[in-house]
Parts: C-alpha cells; sequence; structure tokens
C-alpha cells in the first residue's frame, strides 16, 4: 500500500464510526514513534507536515523519513501500513503545488480568513490542479483561535463554521474533505482561563464544550462527506505537570476533552488532527532527562525516551480517541 490518498480511509472511517489520526511531523524520532503505534495497531494513518515545519526540516528529508517509514513496516513487521502524507495548513496555491509535485499524496488550502467567495477562488484552483495529478485535497470553513505555525488567531477573531454555507462550497470547489470550526483550538494553550470554568473539586479549567449542534447540521447537509476537525490535542495534564515541574511554564494550558473527541469520531468526522500533544510529550521527556542527568549530552540518550512516549500517547489516541486500531 505504502504512500496513499485518504479517500478509501475516508469512506471506511465514516461508515465505521471512526477517525484517522493526522500527527504533525518535524524529525525522525516523532515520524518513528507515530508509525510504529500503527505497525503496532495495524491503524491507518496520516503524517502531516506544515509549512513551518517543511522550512525546517525541508522537504525531502520529511519525505524520504515517510518512505523510510513505510519500508520499515514492510521489513520488520511484514505490515502493508497505509500512510497519507498531507501539507497542514497550506497558505497559498504555489505551496500546495509544490507540496503536490513532490509526491504529497493529500493537500490542504486553508483561506478561511477570507470572504467566502475569494475562498472558493483559491480553493477551486488547488482543486483543479491537485485533481489533474491524482491528490485529494481538504479545505477549511470558519476560522479556529489559537496559534498555528506562528499564526495567532485570538478568540475575538475566532468563527464557528455557518452550516448553511457548506454545502455550496464543497459543491463549487471540488474539495475531498472539509475542515469546520466547532469550538477546538490550536496550540497548546487552546483556552484562556477566561473561556473555561474551573472545577470546584480539583481546581482545574474546564473547557467550553464543543459545538455538537454545528457538527450535526453540517453531517446533515453533507450526508457522508468527510468533515475533519483540527487543534484537537487533549494536552494531557501528566506532560503539562512534568514540564512545569522540570523548568518549564505551561500553567494553565488545558485541551479538548477525549471523550468529545470520541464522540465527534462516530457521528461523523473522519480525520482528527493532533496538532500539539506529541510535541508536550517530547518537551517533558527532554525537560526530565536533563533534569535528572545534566552531564548527557547524547542526543539519543534524551531522543529515545521522547520517542516512546509519543509512541504511547499515538496507541493511546488510535484506541480511545480515534478507535481506528485493527482498522488497516
Amino acid at each position: 500500500m505504502g504512500i496513499v490518498t485518504s479517500k478509501e480511509m475516508f469512506k471506511k472511517a465514516y461508515d465505521g464510526g471512526y477517525a484517522i489520526g493526522a500527527f504533525n511531523v518535524n524529525n525522525m524520532e516523532i515520524v518513528q514513534g507515530i508509525t510504529e503505534a500503527a505497525i503496532e495497531l495495524h491503524a491507518p494513518l496520516i503524517l502531516q507536515v506544515s509549512k513551518g515545519a517543511r522550512n525546517y526540516a525541508k522537504h525531502v528529508y520529511l519525505m524520504k523519513l515517510i518512505e523510510a517509514a513505510v519500508q520499515d513496516a514492510e521489513q520488520t513487521a511484514g505490515f502493508d501500513l497505509p500512510i497519507v502524507v498531507h501539507l497542514d495548513h497550506g497558505d497559498s496555491f504555489e505551496l500546495c503545488k509544490s507540496c503536490i509535485d513532490g509526491g504529497f499524496s493529500s493537500v490542504m488550502i486553508d483561506k478561511s480568513g477570507l470572504p467566502f467567495e475569494e475562498n472558493i477562488k483559491i480553493t477551486k484552483q488547488v482543486v483543479e490542479y491537485a485533481h489533474d495529478h491524482g491528490v485529494v485535497v481538504e479545505a477549511e470553513l470558519g476560522t479556529l483561535a489559537g496559534v498555528e505555525d506562528e499564526v495567532n488567531v485570538s478568540a475575538e477573531d475566532s468563527s464557528y463554521t455557518r452550516p448553511e454555507d457548506v454545502q455550496e462550497f464543497v459543491e463549487r470547489t471540488g474539495c475531498d474533505s472539509l475542515a469546520i470550526a466547532i469550538g477546538t483550538s490550536h496550540g497548546a494553550y487552546k483556552f484562556t482561563a477566561k473561556q473555561c470554568t474551573r472545577d470546584p473539586i480539583t481546581g482545574k479549567l474546564v473547557p467550553p464544550p464543543l459545538r455538537f449542534d454545528i457538527l450535526e447540521e453540517v453531517s446533515r447537509r453533507l450526508p457522508g462527506f468527510p468533515i475533519v476537525l483540527h487543534g484537537s490535542s487533549s494536552v494531557p495534564q501528566e506532560f503539562v505537570d512534568k514540564i512545569n515541574k522540570y523548568g518549564g511554564k505551561r500553567p494553565d494550558a488545558v485541551g479538548i476533552p477525549e471523550e468529545q473527541l470520541r464522540e465527534a469520531a462516530k457521528m461523523a468526522v473522519c480525520k482528527i488532527n493532533i496538532d500539539s500533544d506529541l510535541r508536550l510529550a517530547l518537551t517533558a521527556c527532554i525537560r526530565e532527562h536533563f533534569w535528572e542527568h545534566p552531564d548527557h549530552f547524547d542526543p539519543r540518550q534524551y531522543l529515545t525516551p521522547g520517542r516512546a512516549a509519543i509512541r504511547e500517547m499515538v496507541k493511546h489516541k488510535i484506541v480511545n480517541v480515534l478507535g481506528c486500531d485493527g482498522k488497516a
């Protein structure tokens, strides 16, 4: 199977009431941790590359790492691991074209911050080029708050998806999947304390609930069509606490409750983007290691536990949030 598009994946996910995990990759250890978990659980997989990650690691290095992951699955596990290589939040036709020409099997064009007609115009341009090259396209309606690739969208500037717009948008653009805004948020700090309530017993922040009414209406208007949720990290408190314990500063970081994400997958969501949890786990392990072993200098000594933490986190997500174990 190797590198594939998401078409068949999403059809099976929609029919089966589960979602495919989309994980952002930046380096070898992250790619290894994610794919090792997917191999073990026989789970389909989307590896995402943001514009910033592509600039940091370079397109060719990331593609070769992903190709190596496919080959490793075949050689060590005898398993044909299906992987979608996806551009996350592409901001221009030129960037999408470059990724398509460079071997990506899926791209996202995100012009959700533009007026409706301009979003349609640019999305349609990307769709036409992508489809001519056998590549699928994700688009977006509605704007998520939070930080994505150093772009900060305030809660005031964010907007929920308008269900009455989705059918026209999909029909006029020809996009293959649609990211919607129902209350998820980008970045490690997904919500401010003012947006949350505080649990009177634990004292921890509780984020506002997802707008399942919007999801339900969107899925009613687009029956069987793949819906995507971005900014869907749960921000595990064990790693937040570890970062803070070992010299970091992540007070009041709170994520999307996993039970709400699982419910969204059961309803209609085919793809859930896990945007910050992996980096959170890696950072926590590195901080702990250097705190306990300040004399160490070999990257293998601190990246090995980080990779293991990513692997275990992805396994947890696949089973308990996405419900896609054994579906590849």
